[in-house]
């Protein structure tokens, strides 16, 4: 059985239904994402699994204990779950050792010293015992919230939004840095967030959630090249998608061109593509010339959105230091191994 298991989980709030039907599993050491925008039911996933949330129909195992399930709620001061809180939620009035073995009270003074200088090393804060909250950086202090959630040993650690009051380059280092922790501890642990980039520095698996329920869950690689659903697609990356149509079961043709299909699909039957910036190579020998109507610096690339004879739109990258003006015909040729397509809906 794996260390956490859900199992087909609903839960209402106000008459609402905001998780419909939520299954997944995570193996001892497992780092598991949930990913999606505001509202799609990612912290009440979380509320559930902690206890702080009723379900009324499914079933919630952590090392094959039952959590929870429509009849039976065991508490959360018995669930031994750390949690870590997008505010870091660390007491102002006590130091950094003090913040760290405040759970610690069944252990001896010794046990909790040796407890805290452990972790203390473990985030590389050693020395940072007598140092107060608003003495230490944003990701100092989430590195100590971390050490508070680690200091009992949890069986599994839940993270809400644990970076997001970082900047964008803080938050990704840490995210790293966080996941060297966890796995050196051993410790199973799911995060939510709605930043891809972090999910992908961090987690081993990654669930994409939309309107309370789970559409794929899958490892990072899968949901970018082998989206589960036109929404996965959509919302994985920078993803633009063109018509096209099925000439046979291997085939879709578009006006980019005809490609291989990476699943069978019915003959003849309308669907949309997806295309990537990388899937577009500038080529100025190139045959296909399309016209740009928009450029965005990026840093190290310029994204060029070209719009097709059909008016449809694609983007391709180019080095930064290529610039167009706007109505500028660009050539490119496409690199589609296998075209990723979905049922087109009607017009």
């Amino acid at each position: 059985m794996p260390e956490l298991l859900v199992q087909n989980i609903e839960s209402f709030h106000d008459n609402t239904k905001v998780l419909d039907g939520i299954s997944l599993t995570l193996d001892k050491g497992e780092i598991g994402c949930l990913l999606g925008p505001s509202g799609c039911g990612k912290t009440t996933l979380l509320r559930v699994i902690v206890g702080l949330q009723p379900i009324a129909e499914g079933k919630v195992f952590l090392k094959e204990t039952l959590l929870s399930s429509k009849k039976d709620q065991l508490a959360t001061e018995q669930r031994n779950i750390g949690m870590v809180f997008q505010d870091f939620a660390l007491f102002p009035h006590l130091n950094v050792y003090q913040n760290i073995v405040f759970g610690l009270s069944k252990l001896t003074k010794l046990q909790q010293k040796e407890r805290a200088t452990e972790l203390l090393s473990l985030v590389n804060l050693s020395g940072a015992e007598k140092k107060y909250p608003h003495q230490l950086s944003g990701g100092q202090q989430q590195r100590i919230a971390l050490a508070r959630a680690l200091a009992p040993k949890p069986d599994m650690l839940l993270m809400d939004e644990p970076f997001s009051s970082l900047d964008n380059e803080l938050r990704i280092s840490l995210a790293k840095e966080v996941r060297k922790i966890l796995k050196s501890e051993n410790i199973t642990a799911l995060l939510v967030t709605h930043n891809q980039d972090e999910a992908f520095s961090i987690a081993d698996t990654v669930g994409v959630m939309q309107d309370g329920k789970l559409l794929q869950w899958d490892s990072a690689t899968n949901l970018y090249h082998n989206p589960a659903y036109f929404s996965v697609a959509k919302f994985i990356g920078q993803s633009v998608f063109i018509k096209g149509k099925v000439t046979d079961n291997k085939k879709v043709k578009t006006e980019l061109g005809e490609f291989s299909l990476r699943i069978d699909a019915k003959t003849e039957a309308d669907v949309m593509m997806l295309v990537r910036p990388e899937n577009l190579v500038y080529d100025p020998s190139s045959s296909s010339h399309f016209e740009l109507v928009e450029q965005e610096f990026t840093g190290s690339d310029n994204l060029l959105t070209l719009k097709l004879d059909s008016n449809e739109l694609v983007m391709c990258k180019v080095a930064s230091y290529y610039h167009y003006p706007l109505g500028s015909k660009i050539g490119v040729r496409t690199e589609i191994k296998q075209a990723i397509v979905f049922e087109r809906l009607a017009d």
